[in-house]
């Protein structure tokens, strides 16, 4: 079982069955699975992405600076972070919202040895605002709160995909999923399960990533148990 891990959501799972928004009775769904890991004496350091409430396209068809439009999602994802500890603590787990910016209103800062000390403690902790510097996905920020907060592994919940397919199997009924994959394959193959840069720090701080189904009850339990479930990207593996 991993003592320390980075559990990086897409912004969309917040959204429920909606179009957009954040959808109450999802984020307490999200919070009771995450609760059963903490439950186990994991160590959590969340990230959280803003595309239910903002699209960097958004910002394209508007004609937007595309830092400006990078500053609204990492605005975003402090509002889903925040929804997220209200579900987390209403049900008893103690959690910590922490930006890559000042936003001293409603969280803190983001200080590294502050964030350790919150984890050593038993605390969830909720790392918003990406990096801080736009140009940067939330994928990006996975790696690197990952990497210097020594995480063991990083899991990325997706939601309706049990993996990392060699093509969308929403759209490709002969898709194939992959049981192990290196970092290198998804950089090369261009695989859509993260960015080139986030792929790239995970490589160089040897950071396995499993990419999983979040939307099938238990997944994320077994994923911390070491069980087989979904894609595991670990550093030099040969392809199954």
């Amino acid at each position: 079982m991993y003592n320390r891990v980075v559990l990086k959501l897409s912004g969309e799972a917040l959204k429920g069955n909606s179009k957009y928004g954040i959808d109450p009775t999802t984020v307490k769904e999200i919070a009771a699975e995450i609760k059963t890991i903490a439950d186990l004496g994991v160590q959590i350091i969340l990230i959280i992405g803003a595309g239910n409430l903002w699209r960097g396209k958004i910002g394209e068809e508007l004609g937007m600076d595309r830092a400006q439009a990078d500053y609204m999602g990492m605005l975003g994802t402090i509002m889903n972070g925040l929804a997220v500890q209200d579900g987390l603590e209403s049900i008893d787990v103690p959690t910590r919202v922490m930006t890559a910016f000042t936003v001293n209103s409603v969280a803190e800062p983001y200080i590294r040895r502050r964030a350790l000390r919150h984890l050593e403690k038993g605390r969830v902790v909720i790392i918003a605002g990406g990096t801080g510097s736009p140009y940067f996905s939330t994928d990006s920020a996975a790696a690197l709160r990952g990497a210097e907060l020594h995480a063991d592994i990083v899991l990325m919940a997706k939601n309706g995909v049990d993996g990392i397919y060699d093509k969308d199997p929403r759209k490709n009924m002969d898709a194939k999923l992959f049981k192990t994959l290196s970092h290198q394959d998804i950089i090369t193959n261009k695989l859509q399960v993260m960015d080139s840069t986030a792929a790239s720090l995970c490589e160089e701080n040897k950071l396995d990533i499993i990419v999983f189904n979040m939307s099938i009850k238990g997944n994320m339990k077994k994923a911390i148990e070491g069980k087989k479930i979904g894609t595991l990207v670990k550093w030099e593996v040969n392809n199954e």
